[in-house]
């Protein structure tokens, strides 16, 4: 029995290290992942596993570790719908990278985007230069987010205003 609760705490001292770390590396790392990222991420996953299950390599041991793994994370995700600071601490606030077409420079930097990663994204959401932008945020997913005047006026034009005559 003390081989498997030795198992689990082994198991929530890797998953939390692995939250911080990944806390520390900033949220670019969660969704704008590179092929150099995703080696990373493999290679670490592999790095842990002796760390968490030890010489016990049965299956009821990769059960206990991964069942233990499962907790935690369900335990964390309650935690942070609940108390709001330990969500700000673990998923952060959104970051403002463009605003009304001038690149906030502190926080790309802080973001750890370089102006061409920047760039990028904004193509991506089909807009050509940053001048264009009115507002790119960083989210707490890691996605980011871009308005455009393009995206604005059609908005508006697709909007459908009802009135309460309009309804009946």
């Amino acid at each position: 029995m003390t081989e498997y609760l030795d198992l689990m705490l082994r198991a929530g001292a890797v998953y939390v290290f692995i939250v911080v770390a990944i806390k520390l590396f900033g949220k670019k790392e969660l969704s704008q992942l590179s092929v150099v990222d995703l080696v990373f991420i493999l290679l670490i996953s592999n790095a842990v596993q002796n760390a968490m299950v030890g010489p016990n390599t049965s299956l009821l041991g990769g059960i206990v570790a991964a069942s233990t793994l499962f907790v935690i994370n369900y335990v964390l995700k309650k935690l942070i719908f609940k108390f709001k600071p330990i969500e700000k601490f673990i998923e952060g606030e959104p970051i403002m990278l463009i605003y009304e077409g001038k690149i906030q420079k502190q926080n790309v930097e802080q973001a750890g985007f370089t102006v061409q990663e920047l760039q990028a994204a904004v193509r991506e959401h089909g807009v050509d230069t940053i001048e264009k932008v009115n507002l790119a945020m960083l989210e707490v997913d890691g996605n980011i987010s871009v308005l455009s005047e393009n995206y604005q006026s059609k908005t508006r034009k697709k909007r459908v205003h009802k009135t309460l005559g309009d309804i009946e």
